[in-house]
């Protein structure tokens, strides 16, 4: 933006062109503050899934929890049946971690292909709330 500017003495004009630089410096102060309170919430949308052709060898004797396609849950140790809920499973879970800290047995739940999704949710939650240590879901290594 121009003003003309005159003189006290009555002399000539002269052009002063100026630019006002404090709006744009509010503004970009008020962008930096949105994206510095807005970035804690976003998170990142990269998920790395294991894939079925890279599975590892199943450990020697894993404690096996099993969510049959009806919503039945056992576990097993070696073919034999532990406990038929929740509640026990875990409890039994404990116990047997407890008995060998230095090595607690890992833990494998299998679930068949037809389970909802929050089933196999609820089983690793109520493991994670009692902080039992090396869970893993089976899976069937892909036919090549």
């Amino acid at each position: 933006m121009a003003l003309l500017l005159r003189r006290k003495d009555g002399g000539s004009r002269r052009l002063l062109a100026d630019i006002n630089v404090v709006p744009y410096i509010d503004v970009m102060l008020v962008l930096v503050v949105i994206l510095m309170v807005s970035a804690p919430f976003v998170n990142p949308s990269l998920v790395n899934l294991p894939r079925v052709g890279k599975s590892s060898k199943t450990p020697d004797r894993p404690l096996e929890i099993v969510i049959k396609s009806d919503g039945k849950l056992l576990l097993r140790e070696t073919g034999k049946e532990l406990a038929n809920d929740l509640p026990g499973a875990v409890a039994v879970i404990k116990q047997r971690q407890k008995a060998r800290p230095d090595s607690p047995p890992p833990v494998v739940i299998a679930a068949d292909k037809d389970v909802r999704y929050e089933q196999v949710m609820k089983v690793m939650s109520a493991l994670q709330k009692e902080n039992v240590a090396r869970v893993g879901l089976a899976v069937v290594p892909e036919s090549r």
